[in-house]
This record gives C-alpha cells, sequence and structure tokens, in this order.
C-alpha cells in the first residue's frame, strides 16, 4: 500500500406495507395503545409511514385513531423472532391529524440534522454510555425536540453497541449489544423518543449499517423499501418532496473510504447520474459518508474524500439540480465550498453533521486547500469544522435558509446561510481557523 494510502487509512481508523384498515370493527383489533417506538418516515416519493414496534407480539398491531373518528390499523412489517420484535407499520394518510403522531409538514420550515448519534463499544474502543457527558445523544434529541422541528434528516450510523461491555467498565454496564432490538432500543429509539414525537424523520443508511453490522436490523426498522429477511448491500437513490426543493437520498454506506472496489464502480456512476434526473426544484443530496471532507492532516495539510465515490465521479460528476450536499461519517461539524480544474463540474456545498453522539474526532479548523484522494481534481475553497457534539437547525427565510449549530444542550453556537443562488455557505457567525 502506497504511504498515502495508508495515511488515509489510518484518519479514517480514527473518524470513522401494507395499506391501512379504515373503521375495522373495536373486536377485532388490539386496544389505541402507545407502543415501545413509534415514529413517522418519509420514504420514496414523499410516501409517508407509521411505524411501530410491539415487544409482546401476543398483543398483535396497534391501531390508531385520528381526530375525525377514523381508525388506522397497522399490519405486521415484520414478525418477531429471536432478536427482534414485532414491527408494524401503516401508510399515513395525508389528510389525517394522529394524537400522539407527529403531522407531516409539506414544505417544511424548520429542519433538524444530525447524524453518528450511537454509543461506541467495539473491543477497546469503549464510550461511557452512561454518562451524558461521554454520550450526550438523549440531550442532543430533547434540545433538538424543544426547537419544534417540521422534519428531522438523520445522515446514519444508528448503532454502535457491536461488542460487550468490560467488565467491571461502569460506564456502560447492562448495555445490550449487537444487531438485536434491544441494542436499537437503547442507541436510537429510548433515547431519540422525544425527537421521533417532534417530527417525522428521514433515514439515511450508515456504515454501520452494512450488512456485515447493523444493516439487516436497519433495514427491518428504517429501511424504505419492503421488509425481506435477506439484507440488501446497496439501496438505490430516491428523492423526497419537500415543497419548493427535493432530498435524494444516496445509499453510500459499502463505499469504501480508503480503497477502490472496481466492480462497485458502475453502482456509483449510477447514482451519481441519478443526481442529474430532471428536477423543477432544487435538490439536496443526503448520504452517509461525504464524498469531499477532510478527515485529518497529512504533511500538516488537511486530507480525506472517499476514494470509491471519487473514482466513480472521474466519468459522472454530480448533476446540477443538486444545490446543498448533506453528510455524516466524520463526527465533527464542517462547512465546505469547493473550486474545481476547469469550469463546469463544481460540486455544492457540504455539510457534515456527524457530530450527535458518538465519540468525536478533531478536524482542521481551516479547511482551506484540503486534498483529496484521487483525481477529482476537487479542492476546498474555503471551509472550516468546529468541534463538540451538537446538531443543526435549518430555518427557512426569504432568501434561502438559516444554518444554526447547537451544542448538546441546545445553546446556539453560531450561524451559517445557504442561498442556492449564490452556490455556496457562508458562515460570517461562526470561529473560523
Amino acid at each position: 500500500m502506497k504511504k498515502s494510502a495508508v495515511l488515509f487509512s489510518a484518519l479514517i481508523a480514527v473518524g470513522c406495507a401494507a395499506a391501512p384498515q379504515l373503521a375495522t370493527p373495536p373486536s377485532t383489533v388490539p386496544e389505541i395503545s402507545a407502543a415501545p417506538a413509534q415514529w413517522v418516515q418519509l420514504g420514496p416519493d414523499g410516501a409517508a409511514e407509521i411505524r411501530a414496534v410491539v415487544e409482546n407480539a401476543a398483543q398483535g398491531c396497534p391501531q390508531f385513531q385520528a381526530k375525525d373518528g377514523r381508525r388506522i390499523v397497522l399490519s405486521p412489517r415484520a414478525p418477531a423472532d429471536v432478536k427482534f420484535a414485532l414491527l408494524c407499520s401503516a401508510p399515513l394518510p395525508p389528510d389525517a391529524n394522529i394524537p400522539g403522531l407527529p403531522a407531516v409538514t409539506p414544505q417544511p420550515q424548520r429542519i433538524v440534522v444530525l447524524g453518528d448519534t450511537g454509543c461506541r463499544l467495539l473491543n477497546q474502543s469503549i464510550q461511557n454510555c452512561n454518562n451524558p457527558r461521554d454520550w450526550p445523544f438523549p440531550n442532543v434529541t430533547a434540545a433538538a425536540a424543544r426547537l419544534k422541528p417540521d422534519l428531522v434528516i438523520h445522515v446514519g450510523d444508528y448503532q454502535y453497541r457491536e461488542s460487550p461491555c468490560p467488565p467491571g467498565n461502569q460506564g456502560c454496564a447492562g448495555t445490550p449489544y449487537g444487531d438485536n432490538w434491544s441494542a436499537w432500543k437503547a442507541d436510537l429509539f429510548a433515547p431519540a423518543a422525544p425527537l421521533l414525537a417532534a417530527a417525522p424523520w428521514i433515514f439515511v443508511r450508515g456504515n454501520h449499517e452494512e450488512c456485515d453490522r447493523s444493516g439487516p436490523g436497519y433495514l427491518r426498522l428504517l429501511g424504505p423499501l419492503a421488509w425481506s429477511p435477506s439484507c440488501v448491500p446497496h439501496l438505490a437513490p430516491y428523492r423526497v418532496p419537500l415543497g419548493d426543493f427535493s432530498l435524494q437520498v444516496m445509499d453510500d454506506s459499502d463505499a469504501s473510504d480508503t480503497d477502490v472496489d472496481a466492480a462497485k464502480l458502475p453502482e456509483y456512476q449510477a447514482d451519481l447520474a441519478a443526481t442529474a434526473a430532471p428536477s423543477r426544484v432544487p435538490v439536496w443530496l443526503a448520504m452517509h459518508r461525504p464524498i469531499w471532507a477532510a478527515l485529518g492532516l497529512v504533511a500538516n495539510i488537511p486530507a480525506g474524500g472517499n476514494a470509491q465515490i471519487i473514482a466513480a465521479s472521474q466519468k459522472t460528476m454530480i448533476g446540477k439540480p443538486v444545490a446543498l450536499m448533506l453528510a455524516g461519517h466524520i463526527h465533527t461539524f464542517e462547512v465546505l465550498n469547493y473550486s474545481r480544474r476547469g469550469v463546469d463540474g463544481i460540486p455544492p456545498p457540504q455539510i457534515v453533521a456527524g457530530n450527535g453522539g458518538d465519540a468525536l474526532v478533531s478536524a482542521p479548523a481551516n479547511l482551506r486547500s484540503t486534498i483529496f484522494q484521487g483525481n477529482s481534481g476537487v479542492s476546498v475553497k474555503d471551509g472550516l469544522s468546529v468541534g463538540g457534539f451538537g446538531f443543526l437547525l435549518l430555518t427557512r427565510n426569504p432568501s434561502g435558509w438559516t444554518i444554526d449549530l447547537y451544542d448538546s444542550g441546545g445553546v446556539a453556537e453560531g450561524q451559517c446561510l445557504f442561498t442556492a443562488a449564490s452556490d455556496r455557505l457562508d458562515c460570517p457567525k461562526l470561529p473560523r481557523g
């Protein structure tokens, strides 16, 4: 392996339904009651779906009653087994107002963005899951819920509890681990309950949701397609219309940061080509692994980038409808504006929001002139990173979007501005390196 690849590898190692039944006689369905976890998620073409976990499968799937008297009875999405509880689902009618469930806002005004939220338990890398200062995700979700968002976008990596807590370690004592309902509940559903109740979510797949990690759990609980016992290694891109813009969700969970698998190049070339599909409104591209972002320093120069997708971009660059990119994976907050050799194909600006709870990394404060793997000709015109746990709130304003960075307790730390007309992110109220 070349010396540069070794350095990049070291950086990576550190960073990184059935239709609803209406007006069903009460005698044939369970009583209306809250499930241990229930939420609304948006999927391809903006389809809204209610999902609920039932820990006692004998109770059957729950039902909900809208304010106009309609009953919506959920059907099994995935049966209970030795690892997972019963999962139920039903499409959410667009005009249904259901107590206990968040309403879908066709054109959201306030959007929370967060990612990389689970508590790390992997061999010798142990986070204190029981200490909110070390794993603040419960505080993050409570603070974000208080801001009353219309939508939550999670950019991936939900379940980090992969190995048992070491004996005698009180920081993680009693925690479950592995790809099962108990661990998913501990890492996502229990701490995120306030935010799941506050707004619908869009769930991006992360590298922790690869098939050899928690992919089966992700596809069962959060996946956008009908559940199958087989783990699908890669999902095709899809768009979620959100009024005057659309969100394109791209699954890059299996795109290696440091190596190029020639067999996967057509897959990612097709994904990038899909970004150029015609759109009457601007498109935001949400993925987990950022294509061009800084992981750390190589020879005192900011460096990073995803080798697999950069190689795919040699043939297919991101299409013009895309005005903004959202990602996680790097456990910090970054804002990047790009330049590129030549006059065409400059990537849209990038936000990295990977500071939602998992162990943090330190990226250089000033990201200008960051170098990337491969030969895409892309460089950072200007950019910055801000350390610490937290999340983002994007608020619509008359000319675009205001992006507020909050710490884990909900204290505002600074602000950026985004307007599609300017093709860049400006952060006059954030510290600059």
